[in-house]
């Protein structure tokens, strides 16, 4: 690591420390020439896939466009912040464990309806009819049937 101050290259690590949430490393460097003192961080850099688009074209990843959906899809429901917080890291994480470099945009809307599904039924059917493009009331009452199968299948005793 090259001094800020003088340029030298040769600099010495003089104390290491994790952070508290262990994401984070803090290092005390002293450069051997000048001998001024000075801190880095060290991070892990993560690489998000590029999202291909229904017409080919691609696009970065952006964690500010899930959250506009979930905020689109979550106006004036009773779900706190902070699980919209974490529904948008865990799509990051499914994201980041296939380890490609490139996403179609259909499984990320795949994911945030899974995400308002459990979240919330109402924002659930929000999402799902502009995501899947309704076209009648029918296709309401078909999304609305297949929740209520779905909760009793996970209610139903065994």
């Amino acid at each position: 690591m090259k001094c800020p101050f003088c340029g030298a290259d040769d600099t010495q690590v003089i104390d290491s420390r994790v952070n508290d949430e262990g994401d984070t490393i803090r290092r005390r460097r002293r450069c051997s020439a000048c001998e001024k003192r000075f801190t880095t961080y060290e991070v892990a850099e993560l690489h998000m896939p590029q999202v291909v688009k229904q017409n080919g074209t691609r696009e970065e990843f952006s964690r500010d466009k899930l959250r506009l959906s979930f905020t689109r899809a979550l106006h004036k429901r009773p779900v706190p912040t902070e699980y919209v917080d974490q529904a948008i890291e865990h799509i990051e994480q499914k994201v980041l464990a296939q380890g490609e470099r490139e996403i179609p945009s259909r499984q990320l809307g795949e994911a945030v309806m899974q995400e308002l599904k459990r979240l919330d039924k109402v924002a659930y059917i929000r999402f799902a009819s502009i995501y899947r493009s309704f076209q009648d009331v029918d296709d309401f009452h078909e999304a609305i049937r297949d929740l209520g199968k779905q909760r009793r299948r996970s209610t139903d005793p065994d």
